[in-house]
């Protein structure tokens, strides 16, 4: 056999340098499908740019090589991708399913209308939601905290309403948050520090926190700082804008409210619940209300209630309400919470706070021989749709060793976990999964190297599975949403809450409860193959967009061909994308599309864009 010449290998060499050198060339060129609108958002191309010019970026996928078979099923004709209209101005801040002209049509006992009503099929818009004009990327956090571009969210009547509790103010082209609210007029951390007098914020006990009636959420805004991330919940009301106005903060938030259905979260999840004035009739309707905050409060965990009827007997003038009214308020409370197994661990002012017991076991005997009404269920974590009842939800028996202090616990094996309580997720299988997702995340970061760098605030995860995603993630610099799809196989949620993360349930064949253009970057994985045949996958890229902010970043991962139809829709929707190999290589045959949301806006009745 002729042994190779030295000429072989120079022109080797040669077109080796060629072709690295042309694949730098494209991924420079490539960086203008993420071009800014100049001064309207910032350029996520510059920045992807730079890191493709590096060269380190994964590899572009070429189906001719790999997956030809598959490609060669789309003819000409089909490959034309369906072309997807704006929808009309008045659509800037539509909410699907608390839509306010279709809530008016329902009950306002016990908030029916306020709760979720989403359209039927034929109802649903098949456009692009538009952002308004003038808008711009918000500012990164920690600014993002107290300043919201007034065009990202144009609604004053908050700073009229709220003028003298501190909630919110007008300057120029921007929002300013001082901190303020009903219940905290010296500001937020002021109000948390006497919560802190009480209760274990500091040492990380308490990790998450429920805040109901949340306002513009300035409670969970400030608790960051310290280390506890709050889900914030109020109704899309008069007010207009509250979670619109979280969300922009860069503060966890969703639109609900406290009515006839299930909160959408696991039991004992959260560490501590809290209402500032959130005007829910607590001892109304046998204790309902509370009975659900005890559902989905961990033994252990602390319930804080500020306001009316809190020390009625200083503050009833102050409230201009009688002095009886208040006292059977207080007593029907007190009466529930000691049904409850709540001790009362302070009352100062117009602050109380409570603490659900650890001994589960007691408080059963003790509820027994109160004749307390037990909830027949089953499952405590099946709650989607499920209407709420005066009963109690039994607790298993928890040690106070079981949940570790944050940061400890995003690894540590979740106690569900542990007590096999999650069918089929062993330690092991956990430990598995955790590796195999740090590995996935260190992939998206060469992809996308933004997304280490605070430009990405709010964050979901569409198919959360176990939350490993977001705890490679993890920073103090952004959040996720972890979403359980009501259609996945494990009920997972629970075991994301022991890791100090936060989430919730949803069915994504319905439309979120957000409003649009509130995350900056969303994580599919498994999703489409997961909705296959369950719902059309064009309503479910058509609410992708709407909740993704312009110039927001999508990463899809899923079975090449699932990819493939996903890449053909989205081409008609303003997205740009690329698909790239797993990280293994290209012979596996999951594969990674990434995509961006273009800029453009509103323009009168016509949209522009940049």
């Amino acid at each position: 056999m002729a042994k190779p010449s030295s000429a072989d290998g120079r022109t080797r060499s040669t077109v080796q340098i060629f072709i690295v050198v042309g694949l730098c060339c494209f991924f420079y060129i490539l960086g203008a499908w993420q071009r800014s609108g100049f001064g309207k958002g910032d350029s996520i191309a510059l920045q992807i740019t730079k890191s493709n010019t590096e060269c380190e970026i994964v590899p572009n996928l070429s189906f001719d090589s790999h997956h030809s078979g598959e490609v060669s099923k789309l003819d000409e004709a089909d490959s034309k991708p369906k072309v997807f209209q704006p929808c009309k101005a008045k659509y800037t801040d539509y909410t699907p399913c608390q839509d306010q002209r279709r809530a008016m049509t329902f009950p306002r006992e016990n908030m029916i209308y306020r709760e979720r009503h989403c359209p039927r099929e034929e109802e649903k818009l098949h456009c692009l939601i538009p952002a308004p004009k003038g808008y711009v990327t918000p500012f990164p956090w920690p600014k993002s905290r107290d300043y919201v571009p007034y065009a990202n969210a144009p609604y004053k009547s908050l700073t009229v309403e709220k003028a003298i509790q501190n909630w919110i103010q007008y300057e120029g082209n921007v929002f300013r948050f001082p901190g303020g609210g009903t219940q905290f007029p010296q500001g937020a951390d002021k109000y948390i520090d006497q919560l802190a007098s009480v209760i274990p914020i500091a040492n990380g006990t308490v990790r998450t926190a429920l805040d109901t009636g949340c306002g513009v959420a300035s409670w969970g805004a400030y608790l960051w700082s310290r280390n506890v991330i709050a889900m914030s919940f109020a109704p899309r009301d008069s007010h207009e804008a509250q979670v619109q106005f979280a969300l922009e903060r860069g503060v966890p938030a969703v639109i609900g409210v406290l009515g006839t259905i299930k909160l959408p979260y696991p039991s004992r999840a959260f560490d501590m619940a809290h209402c500032s004035r959130c005007l829910i009739p607590w001892g109304a309707n046998g204790g309902i209300y509370m009975m659900e905050v005890d559902r989905v409060l961990r033994p252990g965990g602390y319930w804080v209630l500020s306001g009316p009827p809190i020390n009625y007997r200083v503050n009833y003038k102050a409230w201009q309400r009688p002095k009886e009214d208040l006292e059977d308020e207080q007593n029907k409370i007190e009466e529930i919470a000691k049904k409850l197994c709540w001790v009362k661990r302070s009352e100062r002012a117009e602050i109380a706070v409570w603490q659900k017991t650890m001994d589960s076991e007691s408080c059963r005997r003790k509820q027994e021989d109160a004749g307390v009404n037990f909830c027949e269920s089953s499952d405590a974590d099946d709650v989607w749709y499920k209407k709420m009842e005066a009963c109690v939800t039994p607790s298993p028996k928890v040690s106070a060793g079981d949940l570790k202090p944050f940061p400890s616990r995003l690894y540590a094996i979740p106690p569900r976990i542990a007590s096999g309580l999650v069918p089929g997720v062993s330690s092991e299988t956990y430990q598995d999964d955790n590796q195999k997702w740090k590995k996935h995340v260190n992939a998206y970061k060469k992809i996308n190297r933004l997304l280490d760098t605070g430009r990405y605030r709010n964050i979901m995860d569409m198919n959360a599975g176990l939350g490993s995603f977001a705890a490679a993630i993890q920073s103090p610099k952004l959040w996720v949403m972890n979403v359980v799809p009501t259609t996945a196989e494990k009920s997972t949620l629970g075991v994301i809450y022991e890791r100090g993360l936060i989430g919730i349930y949803h069915d994504w064949c319905e439309a979120f409860s957000t409003y649009p253009r509130t995350y900056d970057l969303i994580h599919a994985n498994g999703l489409f193959s997961l909705y296959k045949d369950k719902c059309n996958a064009e309503d479910i890229l058509l609410e992708m967009d709407r909740i993704l902010r312009p110039e927001g970043a999508v990463i899809f991962r899923d079975e090449v061909d699932t990819l493939i139809k996903v890449k053909k829709i989205v081409a008609g929707m303003r997205w740009d994308t690329k698909m790239v190999d797993h990280e293994d290589g290209p012979l596996v045959p999951e594969k990674i599309l990434i995509a961006v949301k273009q800029y453009w806006v509103v323009d009168g009745n016509s949209t522009s864009t940049q």
